[in-house]
């Protein structure tokens, strides 16, 4: 490094920690010298010494010429051989040739000094993220074997894999700038523009994954489910229809619950002989911060799993990560079936920059990582094979970490965001005019008749909640090819409500079907089927099913946008059958909460109560999916699936006809509009799902009490319709709110600080659920949101 650079790093250049001293000396060893050998500088035997900085770390020496550089053999004569061919294998029986191993070698010592860059960043506060790679430098030799046009899901400690992908770009990418960007939260920073420090780049096929271990694996799963499928259903492809998808992970990752229900899934679709293209591997290091996986644990749990091939490599020696990455990679290309790759590593360091690992390591233990070096072993590679001599290697290493280090200087003060704006812009885009022209767009008139077996249900006369949902689904697989239904008990039996009955029939199993009974694997596969370019419509049965796999929206589905800029998106809509009042069944099946959705950003929330709302809301957000990639939320309230009447037996009040196609544009139900229901000029209630129901029946009974109240139905959970709150309660003054989720962190609370927010100065009050999980029987009614309840609280506001 230049005297210019190493000011700017701040003597960077000079600090050495102990995974650098121990290269050193190791690759310093394998030097056949003499003790009277000349270093060329007038010293006689000299030795390299490591003498300590100021802080207590050993520094490098500080000559501009390293003493071992002139220690190399001549170039035509290394170790007594002639210069070996570099297109040759890099030993005997390899695939990976001298060549290839040189240009892994440098990306391998690209990643190892981006790791001292992160930790020279953060010390200067000019970088924000230290979880390194060193160790790990065999998974360039992974990306190596694998095609560029493979996606792939990366283990955070995958930099030397992504300097690889970026490398095979035409042209080439830098993925050095790429990777400083992002730890220096710049703006310019490809994928996540600043907003998070990720391995992703859209032009090289890497899908940016969160920071919350093996999350990404039911993404992948789905992903590799459904690249077939989208090929054969018409769906632009995004990756070549002989892909596979790789995702990676750490050995503690393999315990987690997410991880074991997507090995599951593709070893579940694997028995049943579906194609699933999918290449998992498991970077072992044997600890996850500080506890310790059990030698021989990660092969104990993948090895014998029926339905998912395994691999082993030493993760240390790139020509064996590199053939059993070629072997891994063919198998599972030409079977379409899951493979397991178990690479042995080791974690160089702690686990991020600030962990000091010696307080839970032994120090033995910590120098046979040293000397499991992937460094160390590319290095022994390339000089046993005559392609490099110690000196150069060490060279190598000086010339890379200069550059590094050099570049780190120049981005550090590259500009970050610095706006809400800037930050929200790729969180949650909506293009309203776009999403009204797709919800009015129907299937051709020859695909409905078939799809309705020419019964159309404009036809049929007025509909149940149910049976308009059934109907809108029908119209939308028959308006998009690409769009997929699936979830636990919606083909063959067409859903525990018959909510989904005769798609099956009228669509196949290729584009309607069941799953296994596992939610995260459910939302998964929806996750991985927006990524492959098909619109998914996932159930889950009951919203208390949810929660067990709420990180798949909140920390996968919204915020893959977010995190690569709206470059990668993963639209669906979600249908949740949910709320209570069906009178059996307890809390599983009478859930009231929606907290865990309201608050996730840019996730729309939807809540039909009405068939005619729901068909057009159904209707809007597909439209959202496929415009915007909007991730969406169905929320349908059981207990009105199959109610007929509003405030008398044999009424038919809560019945709807379906509209035609050439309705859908004047019905059109944007996202966040709420509708009002009646004129009343003495209250206004807020409600939605079953309290529309419920606040109706009251309205009904107030008016006959001389009490005229307006109901507003919210319609949209998620973006609130505050505009419409706000305008129906200035033309009251008095505002009831009428709240079926509990009342700690229900609904109403929003309610009420939207109207505080636009300064409404009338009267509010609230009724709501009690804080209470909903209990068997009759005893629900004690705990839930009530008619009677409604009725006494406007009596009060009004009287």
């Amino acid at each position: 490094m230049s005297r210019a650079a190493d000011e700017r790093t701040g003597g960077a250049a000079q600090e050495r920690d102990a995974v650098e001293r121990h290269f050193a000396r190791s690759i310093l060893a394998m030097l056949t010298v003499t003790p009277d050998l000349s270093y060329g500088n007038g010293e006689q035997g000299r030795q390299a010494s490591f003498p300590p900085s100021v802080d207590g770390q050993a520094a490098w020496p500080e000559e501009s010429s390293p003493a071992w550089a002139a220690a190399a053999p001549p170039a035509t004569a290394r170790h007594g051989v002639a210069l070996a061919d570099p297109g040759a294998p890099v030993r005997p029986g390899s695939a990976l040739t001298g060549e290839r191993c040189l240009e892994l070698f440098d990306a391998q010592l690209a990643s190892r000094h981006l790791d001292v860059a992160a930790r020279w960043l953060r010390s200067k506060n000019a970088g924000f993220y230290t979880i390194g790679s060193s160790g790990h430098e065999g998974n360039a030799a992974l990306a190596a074997a694998l095609r560029p046009g493979d996606p792939a899901l990366l283990h955070y400690r995958s930099c030397a894999f992504y300097l690889v992908r970026a490398a095979q770009a035409v042209p080439p990418r830098d993925g050095v700038g790429d990777v400083l960007l992002g730890l220096a939260a710049a703006e310019a920073e490809p994928i996540a523009g600043g907003r998070h420090k990720v391995l992703g780049h859209a032009d090289l096929n890497v899908i940016p994954v969160t920071s919350t271990i093996a999350s990404h694996l039911p993404r992948a799963v789905g992903l590799a489910f459904t690249l077939g499928r989208a090929a054969r259903l018409g769906a632009a492809a995004r990756w070549p229809a002989d892909a596979i998808v790789l995702a990676s992970m750490g050995d503690a990752s393999v315990n987690h619950s997410t991880a074991a229900g997507a090995l599951n899934t593709a070893a579940y679709c694997a028995y049943q002989r579906l194609p699933l293209p999918l290449l998992v591997v498991c970077e072992d290091n044997g600890i996850g911060i500080s506890v310790r996986t059990p030698p021989g644990w990660v092969a104990a749990a993948a090895s014998g799993r029926t339905g998912l091939r395994y691999f082993h490599a030493n993760g240390s020696d790139l020509a064996d990560v590199f053939d059993t990455t070629l072997a891994a990679a063919a198998w599972v290309r030409q079977q379409r079936s899951p493979a397991f790759l178990h690479l042995s590593m080791v974690r160089l360091g702690g686990h991020a920059g600030a962990y000091p690992e010696t307080a839970y390591r032994q120090a033995a233990e910590i120098i046979a990582d040293r000397d499991a070096d992937p460094l160390i072993g590319t290095a022994r590679l390339l000089i046993d094979a005559g392609l490099l001599s110690p000196g150069e290697v060490l060279d190598r290493y000086e010339a890379s970490r200069a550059e590094v280090l050099g570049r780190a200087a120049e981005l550090a003060g590259a500009p970050r965001l610095t706006s809400a704006a800037k930050v929200l812009a790729p969180l949650a885009p909506r293009r309203p005019d776009e999403v009204a022209a797709g919800a009015a767009a129907p299937g051709g008139a020859a695909a409905r008749h078939r799809a309705f077996g020419g019964r159309l249900p404009e036809s049929a006369g007025p509909m149940t909640l149910a049976q308009a949902i059934n109907a809108t689904l029908t119209d939308a697989l028959a308006a998009r090819p690409g769009m997929l239904v699936f979830g636990e008990d919606v083909a063959c039996k067409g859903g525990v409500y018959g909510v989904t009955r005769g798609l099956l029939a009228a669509f196949g199993a290729g584009r309607v079907f069941d799953t296994v009974l596992d939610e995260q694997s459910i939302l998964g596969l929806a996750l991985g089927a927006g990524l492959a370019g098909l619109l998914p419509v996932p159930e889950i049965q009951y919203l208390a099913y949810l929660h067990n796999a709420a990180d798949q929206i909140r920390g996968e589905a919204a915020t893959l946008s977010f995190f690569s800029q709206g470059r990668y998106r993963n639209p669906m809509v979600v249908r949740i059958a949910g709320y209570a009042y069906q009178g059996f069944g307890g809390h599983f099946h009478n859930d009231n909460s929606v907290a865990a959705l309201r608050d996730i950003p840019g996730l729309i929330v939807a809540s039909p109560a009405r068939p005619d709302d729901a068909a057009a809301m159904l209707r809007t957000c597909l439209a959202a999916a496929e415009a915007d990639g909007s991730v969406c939320a169905f929320v349908e309230p059981i207990a009105l699936y199959h109610a007929r009447d509003l405030l008398a037996a044999g009424d038919g009040g809560w019945k709807v006809s379906y509209d035609p196609p050439e309705r859908w544009a004047a019905g059109h139900v944007p996202v966040g509009r709420a509708r009002t229901h009646g004129d009343g000029t003495d209250l206004t209630i807020v409600t939605f799902g079953n309290g529309l129901w419920l606040s109706l029946r009251a309205a009904d009974k107030l008016a006959a009490e001389g009490i005229g109240a307006r109901v507003l139905d919210l319609r949209w959970l998620a973006p609130l319709p505050a505009e419409d709150i706000l305008a129906e309660a200035t033309a009251t003054g008095r505002v009831l709110i009428a709240d079926e989720t509990r009342r700690t962190g229900g609904v109403a609370e929003a309610v009420l600080a939207a109207l505080a927010d636009g300064g409404f100065r009338g009267r509010a009050a609230r009724v709501a659920s009690e804080d209470s999980f909903v209990p068997l029987g009759d005893a629900a009614a004690a705990v839930l949101l009530s008619q009677q309840a409604i009725e006494a609280a406007a009596r009060s506001m009004v009287g």
